[in-house]
């Protein structure tokens, strides 16, 4: 097949796409985008690991459990049910590539607990499990020979028959950026999968890396997919008060091993909030430490585990320990300075069991999508726990419509940029960019009111049709393609905060206090008005 025709299209390099590739037979060609290197993603950053119980009975309620309560009730628990019980073969599947995990002095897989659990299940690599974990993936997709990789690549928007006249609406490609060139061109796939990650770049303060962008929610919206439960945006509790670490997470391991949140006086205050302390669930915990900032102005709070023994903190923490040193802060000796920040999108897009979304042959899987798995605030390292189960549902659903011959290529109209030019001023984006993450980050935090929602959907509009304007009239750039992405998801986000008349898990809101119980099962899902055929290919702005 030529360099822009493929039978697999998988956009994003995280342990979704990954692990959905490798779960792909060797007679599928597959293509890999990442649009930075193809380690750049959210996975090589986790560091807690991966929640998974490794035999059968009361072990695997307790993990269903804990998952819908920490959910706020909002998880589906025939979703929860159906990803708990495929972590012991996702897991096995992992040793088989040789996964480097943590292990005890019998040689048994080593298992810590963190907030929200009620018991130790989560299995890790040390206190960098989402690296082991995103390096054993790479190096066994670079040893496929039917997997090609393009790195530096950013996908635009996605192509679909009905966006092309025709009356189905099937995926058929994308439009993608090679940024190693600012050439656009289109790939053309039978099938697509949207792995791209999570949003919380969107905020000003975010301990995800630069790409969280939320590229895969946006444009799954702009091609017609519908959205859910996009209000939930999870802070993680205990990230690094350190401007030179650039939001430098502190594991909620550090936490289930005993370390505890406290004041500048060495005063504990998570019992005041919950009675399971430091092990509460992140949205309690990172809503605790934000009331005690507002409540003594404080600019942090402090984590302490240097009551533990030196040896036993090195060993259990040893990337953190030493990042740590970096910035003069020794954790065996003294507590750490940490915030809260924008860390985990719980909503995204619309798919079924098998990673199906609203249009034919395109797939979601892992935080850009909505499985149900989360509800209303995710239980921590079951994030990668779905990236597994969901990578390797697609792939099997994907096998089982390979053959079929109505699933064909389909031409994809060149892109044509000669209508538009160079830009004249980007001070615009670098401006916009600021100006809506500070929006989001002062009206659409951790505690929300209906008018602070509504002050940032008239800012976001205002933005919205400023980059709109932009964008049709200039040629695209990395930082073009990801603010326009980011305030469709910033829109998305306010939207369904205001229609959540209720707290709910990361959704707290001072004009609704309280959970309304029969919302307790129902999702905020966003309809998108289905997208107008590109009257003139030609012409980049009717190709939004």
């Amino acid at each position: 097949m030529t360099d822009h025709q493929t039978d697999v299209l998988i956009i994003g390099s995280g342990a979704a796409g990954l692990s959905l590739a490798l779960h792909l037979p060797e007679s599928l060609n597959i293509t890999l985008l990442s649009k930075g290197t193809i380690s750049a993603g959210a996975t090589s950053w986790a560091q807690g690991g991966i929640a998974a119980v490794l035999k059968n009975g009361e072990a695997i309620e307790r993990h269903i459990q804990d998952t819908i309560e920490a959910g706020a009730n909002l998880p589906k628990p025939e979703v929860v049910r159906f990803v708990i019980k495929q972590a012991r073969k996702q897991i096995q599947w992992l040793e088989s590539l040789s996964m480097p995990f943590s292990r005890t002095e019998k040689g048994d897989l080593h298992l810590t607990r963190e907030g929200g659990h009620s018991e130790r299940r989560v299995v890790h690599a040390a206190d960098q499990t989402g690296k082991a974990l995103s390096d054993t993936l790479i190096n066994a997709v670079y040893a496929r020979p039917n997997i090609t990789v393009k790195t530096h690549h950013l996908a635009i928007d996605l192509v679909t028959t009905q966006r092309l006249g025709a009356d189905d609406n099937r995926c058929i490609g994308a439009y993608v950026l090679d940024r190693n060139t600012d050439r656009v061109f289109p790939i053309q796939a039978r099938f697509v999968v949207l792995a791209t990650g999570g949003a919380a770049k969107v905020y000003l303060y975010t301990s995800n890396p630069d790409g969280s962008t939320g590229d895969g929610i946006a444009m799954a919206w702009r091609a017609g997919c519908r959205v859910a439960n996009m209000e939930f945006i999870q802070f993680h509790p205990t990230c690094l008060y350190e401007p030179r670490a650039k939001s430098f997470l502190i594991s909620e391991a550090v936490r289930g091993e005993g370390g505890k949140l406290v004041l500048e006086n060495g005063q504990q205050f998570m019992h005041n909030y919950d009675p399971r302390g430091e092990l509460a669930p992140r949205d309690i915990v990172a809503r605790a430490i934000d009331s005690e900032m507002k409540r003594l102005g404080l600019d942090c709070v402090y984590l302490d585990i240097s009551h533990k023994p030196r040896d036993f903190i090195i060993k259990h923490f040893p990337t953190i320990y030493e990042r740590c040193l970096e910035f003069g802060y020794d954790m065996t000796r003294e507590p750490l300075p940490v915030v809260p920040a924008a860390h985990y999108t719980c909503g995204g897009i619309v798919v079924d069991t098998r990673g199906r979304t609203d249009i034919d042959c395109l797939y979601a899987i892992g935080e850009t999508s909505h499985t149900g798995l989360h509800g209303a605030n995710r239980l921590a390292s079951n994030s990668l726990l779905e990236c597994l189960v969901f990578g390797h549902a697609a792939a099997m659903d994907i096998i089982a419509r390979a053959e079929d011959p109505r699933i064909e290529h389909v031409p994809i109209p060149p892109w044509d940029d000669s209508l538009v030019s160079d830009p004249d001023e980007a001070v615009v984006v670098t401006h916009n960019w600021d100006e809506l993450r500070r929006a989001m980050w002062d009206y659409v935090g951790i505690v929300r009111t209906t008018k602070r929602l509504q002050r940032a959907r008239h800012r976001i509009a205002l933005l919205r049709r400023e980059i709109q304007e932009y964008y049709s009239h200039f040629r695209v750039s990395n930082n073009l393609i990801e603010l326009r992405n980011l305030v469709e998801i910033a829109d998305l986000i306010v939207r369904s905060a205001l229609k959540r008349k209720e707290s709910r898990g990361l959704h707290y809101t001072r004009d609704f206090p309280l959970p309304k119980s029969h919302l307790s099962h129902r999702d905020t899902v966003l309809t998108p008005n289905l997208p107008k055929p590109y009257a003139r290919p030609k012409r980049k702005k009717h190709a939004q």
